[in-house]
Order: C-alpha cells, then sequence, then structure tokens
C-alpha cells in the first residue's frame, strides 16, 4: 500500500471507495457521483494497493483564516477542512486512515496552515479514531432529517406555487429531547480539530 497524491484517473475508484466506506455508517446516503473540486488549495492524497484506491483524504486549505474552518481559542492562522476521509470496508483496521492523516499533516504544515478541522456524525468509533490520533472535541450540533408531511410542510413552507417539499435537511443548534424526538432521523455530528503544533508526524 502506498500513500500518493490523487490523480485525476483516480476519480472512478476514489468515488468507489467513498461509497463503499460509508455504506454501514451514518453518512450512507451522502453519495457522491464524482469527486469534488476545490477552488482554494487542497492537500488530496490516495492510499492505493494494486492499483485499487482503498484510502483517500481531502483537506481544503485556507489562504485566509475562517474563510472555510471555523474559529479556535488558540490558533488564529489559516487553517485546514477535512472534508473526506475514508477507508474501503475490506481494508480498515490496518492504519491506512492514520498514514493517510500523517501524511496530511506533513503537507498542512509545510503550507503553513495551523490546524486541521473534522466533522464526523455519531459514530462512537470514528471519534474514538480522531481522539487517537490527537483531535480535541471541539463543538456539536445535530443533523436532523424531516420526512413527516405535517411537519415538512410546517418547516418548509416557501412562496413558489409549484414547488411541494418531501424531506428537509436542517441543522438543529439546540439540545431539547422533545424537539429532536419528533424525528425519525437525527445524528449529532461532532467537530474535531487537531493543532498542528502538538500532532505527531
Amino acid at each position: 500500500m502506498v500513500v500518493r497524491p490523487y490523480e485525476p484517473s483516480d476519480e472512478e475508484g476514489w468515488v468507489r471507495c467513498r461509497v463503499l466506506s460509508f455504506l454501514k455508517t451514518p453518512y450512507f446516503d451522502n453519495v457522491e457521483r464524482e469527486k469534488e473540486r476545490y477552488v482554494r488549495p487542497a492537500i488530496e492524497l490516495v492510499a492505493v494497493s494494486d492499483g485499487h484506491v482503498v484510502g483517500l483524504l481531502d483537506v481544503e486549505c485556507e489562504d485566509v483564516p475562517g474563510e472555510v474552518c471555523s474559529p479556535h481559542p488558540a490558533c488564529s492562522g489559516p487553517a485546514g477542512m477535512i472534508w473526506h476521509l475514508a477507508v474501503h470496508p475490506d481494508w480498515q483496521g490496518r492504519g491506512i486512515g492514520s498514514a493517510l492523516l500523517r501524511r496530511a499533516v506533513r503537507e498542512a504544515r509545510s503550507r503553513g496552515l495551523e490546524r486541521l478541522e473534522a466533522w464526523t456524525r455519531d459514530d462512537s468509533t470514528v471519534q474514538r479514531w480522531y481522539e487517537r490520533q490527537g483531535f480535541e472535541l471541539m463543538d456539536a450540533y445535530w443533523h436532523v432529517y424531516i420526512t413527516e408531511r405535517a411537519e415538512v410542510r410546517r418547516i418548509a413552507h416557501g412562496d413558489l406555487p409549484d414547488i411541494r417539499p418531501v424531506a428537509v435537511f436542517a441543522h438543529y443548534m439546540g439540545n431539547d429531547p422533545a424537539v429532536l424526538g419528533r424525528f425519525e432521523r437525527v445524528h449529532r455530528c461532532h467537530r474535531y480539530d487537531l493543532v498542528l503544533r502538538n500532532a505527531l508526524s
């Protein structure tokens, strides 16, 4: 297995790896049909074995602090947002995610970034992985999927007469169990930060 920069010819393998790695997670329906392209500079890495993409990591790099990432109490310089981090399910547990992150940390430091930011849903295995890598939990809010017809109508009323919303995806910043209990599918979304001066490379 080798970790190297992403190349355009990796796109199909990248998409396949991402879809399969998310299949049994709270992000199971977050399907991309093509790889994201970035306007800002990015660190785009793949882990490849026998010509197959078995892991991936994308970091979008800030030129100006705050243009992509959230504020941090101890870092005022530019940061990088981890938008995609995935390991093919047949290859999980072999250190591939850690190898991708180590390479990304080295590249982020060389670009002058002070920290990395990542968001993940309520998956305890993933959260523990971030914590083992030195990330610190900074914030959290709720991803709420609203599919019940009356709730959708109540929340998503608009001024376009021929549009009938059938589902709503929303961010809920509160913690009221009565509100959360009204919806079939909710996920706690956690923000983790890695301050690069503290990170192992």
